[in-house]
């Protein structure tokens, strides 16, 4: 059954991408000429101070960094601790701000007084572009979460700290986002100097225990996925284009009697979902799918298989010319000595609460904070109708401590 199922799913990504290129090259420049959707542009509109920065890594690669310097409630002052926010696989900066000024934890930041900070990195939307790689270029898609963590997290952090002249930030990520941190805090654990506390909703380190039906095939056949999405010369899930975006958005919206399809494809990868705000959907989709390299999936899928948190898998050779070992080296996580929340729930079907639980045990500074719901779903961390009253309420809480 699995693997006929996995027969289904690799035509289908193969053939998004191809079908996503055809759009991009064919489709009239007239459906191009909309302002693009930055977190920035959401953040004015809703009458917040906001500007926007470019960061350069080490290796390279030119990142968005969006800031919401003060609000009403709020005004922009030089003392105010920042936080950096940073998002999952195939997200992007807005997400933290879509629910709105009442709900979205963004906006709720800057409303307490603090300088938010809204993290792009390498590969999606609003990062796309390289001192000297072009998107055409294999070797910018050359990059996993690993990457993020060594050389995106670090970039941020300095440019943060440079600005504001603030010595510590804290740190609140997503998904992916928390695996970023997790690599940069074990691999360049000098980082943690220039961080109060770090708040992991939905952490994905661990991944033995994951539900999702997609990413047990995806991890099963990973190996050959990659291989020939290689040989094909398809190197990333590329973001959507304006006319996709626009059809999503109508199909998405409420009332409409295609939205099943959407909350499905949300379902099938992520899991049921019952706190889905399904409202905010028409405005998700004009940055989401915001974009991602294969190899970010395929680092995931390996994951899966080992039941380990450790570097990429080049294979024995690779590995022995990367590493000097057969198989790759583990990320040291009690190299991570700076407080740890882990924000979890039991409906996760990425984020297993049994992964959770085995993270937390390694994690030498940590504490954990179960989502008191038995339906908030991995989603629901950002785009859930409760999440202010469920996460964020209790990650502010934690933050103010460190203030008094």
């Amino acid at each position: 059954m699995l693997q006929k199922i996995s027969y289904c799913i690799l035509p289908v990504i193969i053939g998004v991408s191809f079908i996503r290129q055809y759009e991009a090259n064919e489709i009239s420049e007239v459906f191009f000429d909309d302002e693009v959707l930055t977190a920035t542009g959401i953040a004015q509109k809703a009458g917040y101070a906001a500007e926007s920065y470019e960061v350069v890594t080490q290796d390279g690669y030119i990142l968005r960094l969006d800031r919401i310097t003060g609000s009403k409630k709020s005004p922009p002052s030089e003392n105010k601790t920042a936080v950096l926010l940073l998002h999952g696989i195939l997200d992007a900066s807005p997400t933290w701000l879509v629910e709105g000024p009442e709900k979205a934890l963004g906006f709720i930041l800057a409303d307490q007084g603090y300088d938010v900070w809204l993290g792009n990195v390498r590969g999606n939307r609003y990062s796309r572009k390289h001192l000297t790689l072009t998107i055409s270029d294999p070797d910018f898609w050359n990059f996993s979460w690993n990457e993020m963590g060594i050389y995106d997290v670090p970039a941020m952090i300095d440019h943060i700290t440079e600005q504001t002249q603030q010595p510590k930030i804290f740190m609140v990520s997503h998904s992916q986002g928390t695996t970023s941190f997790f690599v940069m805090a074990s691999e360049r654990p000098e980082y943690q100097e220039k961080m109060i506390a770090s708040f992991a909703l939905a952490p994905v380190a661990f991944l033995s225990g994951i539900e999702s039906l997609l990413f047990h095939v995806l991890a099963t056949f990973i190996g050959d996925i990659y291989s020939i999405t290689e040989a094909l010369g398809i190197y990333d899930l590329e973001p959507s284009n304006r006319l996709m975006q626009r059809i999503r958005g109508k199909i998405c919206r409420d009332g409409s009697p295609e939205q099943l399809a959407c909350t499905s494809v949300l379902e099938i990868l992520f899991g049921l979902d019952e706190k889905l705000n399904t409202t905010l959907l028409p405005l998700i989709m004009q940055y989401d799918p915001a974009g991602a390299s294969i190899k970010q999936f395929a680092h995931y899928g390996q994951l899966i298989q080992s039941g380990k948190f450790r570097k990429f898998d080049y294979g024995l050779a690779g590995n022995m010319e990367k590493y000097n070992e057969k198989n790759p080296p583990d990320y040291n996580l009690r190299n991570i000595r700076l407080p740890v929340y882990l924000h979890y729930a039991t409906n996760d079907i990425i984020a297993d609460f049994q992964d959770v639980l085995e993270l937390y045990e390694v994690l030498p500074n940590v504490e954990k904070y179960l989502v008191p719901s038995d339906v908030f779903a991995h989603l629901d961390f950002v785009w859930g109708k409760d999440a202010n009253t469920l996460v964020y309420n209790e990650v502010l809480s934690l933050m103010e401590s460190y203030r008094k």
